[in-house]
């Protein structure tokens, strides 16, 4: 299967300086390629990656900054742009700032990629155009290159290479008709049907504190000074540690999922939608004033719900079953934490706190979060029929359906590629 390896670079000036440029470079190309888009799609056209492409080339031999970077890297970037597009929209892709977004480009040949190991701490890979680049080998690379993708996190350069390892997922699992659902949570991050509890505090007391000083320093500083960018430098590194806690909590949390039940089911949360923010309320009785509205403290539980990483638990649990065989589904997350698991009925007022759960109907008692992932467990194995011995786990998991306006919507974009349509005005790359 295919898995991923990430090591931190040793670059020298000259290349640094150069891999900077490159991701400036692919950061370019991905904002006009994306304004042609949207250009297009004004006037009711469509253009699509091949032809970008084809301009792609033609501009490299008019602009000389386009050419000394490698082509394989702006091919990519039309590429990621295309999926982008077609998966979310035209106009819900974001643009690339120069200030927010970390310069990353991919080499996406990987028989163009040599990699030598020079001493049990350091090795050596040979990238296009950057030459040979030494590397942190912290754990071997266990497979062949398929591509690798160089980005910046701070001061400090990573090269994450994808490698095929030959690693073939199980048929079954190692503890066969296990189930386990999974509640994720404020005061507790993930809670487990079987009653164990997953969290870890992110940023301490002390730490928020620091973030908020840093950032009154930043406010107290001349945009584009020398101060400005070091003090924005100490608030970047501080979010590194906080992130980097968060991603290490999510892959021990996932290993233990992954590799002790067979089922694991997860409500399907939108956190997108759990995390807007509240509509102001105008004061009827005089013109321009507002009421209260609850926006602090609803501000305050967006800001505890992203600091937990939700879907970064999913995600990583994911990608840990490809290699013990286990299903990971999600279902409805309606009247989970409403429901007795034993009388199963509903009521809101049985949820007497963050943590009691005391049933008005049977008066059963238990902590509220197990209440709920009890139901979420419930839940998923009404929709997945649990495999019998010797059978893959998710084998038999229902397929997405598209719709058929989705099928239309492809066909029109298949057959607007083959006669694209010359515009005048439209900025090309």
């Amino acid at each position: 299967m295919l898995t991923g390896r990430k090591y931190r670079l040793d670059l020298a000036p000259g290349q640094a300086e150069f891999a900077e440029r490159i991701g400036g470079v692919c950061r370019s190309v991905w904002n006009t390629a994306l304004e042609q888009r949207r250009t297009y799609r004004r006037r009711e056209a469509w253009i699509g990656y091949h032809e970008q492409a084809r301009q792609l080339a033609e501009a490299k031999g008019e602009f000389a900054w386009l050419a000394e970077v490698p082509g394989h890297c702006l091919q990519q970037t039309l590429i990621d742009l295309d999926q982008a597009c077609s998966r979310h929209g035209t106009w819900k892709v974001r643009w690339k700032s120069k200030a927010r977004t970390r310069p990353s480009f991919r080499f996406p040949e990987g028989a163009k990629i040599a990699i030598e190991r020079l001493n049990r701490r350091w090795a050596r890979a040979k990238l296009p155009k950057l030459g040979w680049v030494r590397f942190r080998i912290t754990r071997p690379l266990g497979g062949t290159v398929k591509n690798a993708t160089v980005s910046r996190d701070g001061p400090h350069w990573y090269a994450s290479f994808l490698v095929e390892d030959g690693v073939v997922t199980p048929e079954r699992h190692d503890n066969p008709g296990s189930a386990v659902g999974i509640d994720r949570g404020v005061a507790k991050v993930v809670t487990r049907s079987d009653g164990r509890f997953h969290h870890q505090v992110f940023a301490r007391d002390r730490e928020v504190e620091h973030a908020k000083k840093l950032q009154r320093d930043v406010a107290r500083t001349t945009k584009g000074s020398v101060r400005r960018k070091k003090a924005v430098a100490r608030v970047a590194h501080l979010a590194r540690k906080i992130r980097r806690r968060r991603e290490d909590f999510a892959a021990k949390t996932a290993h233990a999922l992954a590799t002790g039940f067979e089922l694991i089911v997860f409500e399907a949360l939108a956190t997108k939608n759990m995390t807007v923010g509240v509509a102001p309320k105008p004061d009827p009785g005089q013109q321009g004033a507002f009421l209260p509205n609850g926006a602090a403290s609803k501000s305050s539980l967006n800001r505890s719900i992203l600091d937990k990483g939700w879907y970064r638990i999913e995600l990583a649990t994911r990608s840990k079953a490809r290699s013990t065989g286990a299903c990971v589904i999600t279902v409805n997350p309606a009247y989970t934490s409403q429901t007795c698991n034993v009388c199963t009925v509903v009521d809101r007022r049985s949820r007497e706190s963050q943590a009691v759960f005391r049933c008005t109907s049977c008066g059963h008692t238990e902590h509220a979060d197990v209440n709920a992932a009890k139901n979420i467990l419930t839940a998923g194995r009404a929709e997945f029929v649990q495999p019998s011995p010797g059978v893959r786990a998710g084998a038999r998991k229902p397929r997405r359906r598209v719709g058929r306006k989705a099928n239309r919507q492809a066909t029109a974009a298949q057959a607007t590629a083959q006669t694209e349509p010359e515009l005048a005005g439209i900025p090309r790359l």
